[in-house]
């Protein structure tokens, strides 16, 4: 079967090959780098890549929740029972449930889109510099943003990219997120000093890492 991949161009100094979770294939190269050679690694990886797109890991979408007062909504690998209620302004608010007042069920998607962005945010900034603090590194700007097939991306730049689904999250797959692209600022690829470097920061990552495998797909979930 013949591989097809796209490639991007970056200022980094090695290359790398990643399959997303929709099983399309990145190949993140050195500015400069021939189409042959890149031709070659991936060839010589075909192995690793074939097995990388078998994974278990689900790539269909999640089914679409109703907008009905009983439903579950997930927060911080949570679900939490919602509660619609009648109104005139439009409200979110979570008190150990979700308490909806003036959504219309087509406006349900937008609004809690928004809310959660404004949760990721929150939570996942102070996280950042914490961790940051702990591993000795510097982080230009932190981003929580829609990322298609990604939970979290680094830039060249020492800028990190976090997907605002991780909210739905439990808080330790949260942390091994973050820790897993700062840790990326001391070493670029998935070398052996870099799963020590996420081992001694996030000691429960391969647990959160499972959960991702086995329950990424519940944080696409959504109105």
């Amino acid at each position: 079967m013949e591989l097809h991949y796209t490639i991007t161009y970056s200022q980094r100094k090695k290359l790398t090959i990643t399959v997303e979770r929709d099983r399309s294939i990145v190949v993140m190269a050195p500015l400069g780098t021939s189409p042959e050679k890149i031709r070659e690694v991936v060839e010589s990886r075909k192995i690793w890549i074939y097995e990388k797109l078998q994974h278990p890991q689900k790539y269909d979408p999640a089914p679409r929740k109703e907008f009905v007062s009983g439903e579950t909504v997930l927060y911080l690998g949570r679900n939490y029972r919602l509660e619609i209620q009648k109104g005139t302004e439009e409200s979110i608010r979570f008190q150990g449930k979700f308490i909806v007042t003036g959504i219309s069920s087509d406006r349900a998607a937008k609004l809690f889109k928004e809310w959660y962005i404004d949760k990721a945010r929150k939570k996942i900034i102070p996280r950042v510099k914490l961790h940051a603090g702990n591993l000795g590194v510097q982080v230009n700007k932190v981003m929580v943003s829609e990322l298609k097939y990604r939970w979290g991306s680094c830039t060249p730049h020492d800028s990190l990219n976090f997907n605002w689904k991780l909210i739905k999250a439990p808080m330790f797959v949260m942390d091994y997120v973050i820790v897993h692209e700062l840790a990326h600022l001391l070493e670029q690829n998935h070398t052996a000093r870099f799963w020590n470097i996420v081992q001694v920061q996030a000691p429960g990552y391969v647990k959160a890492k499972e959960w991702l495998k086995q329950h990424g797909d519940i944080l696409e979930s959504g109105f």
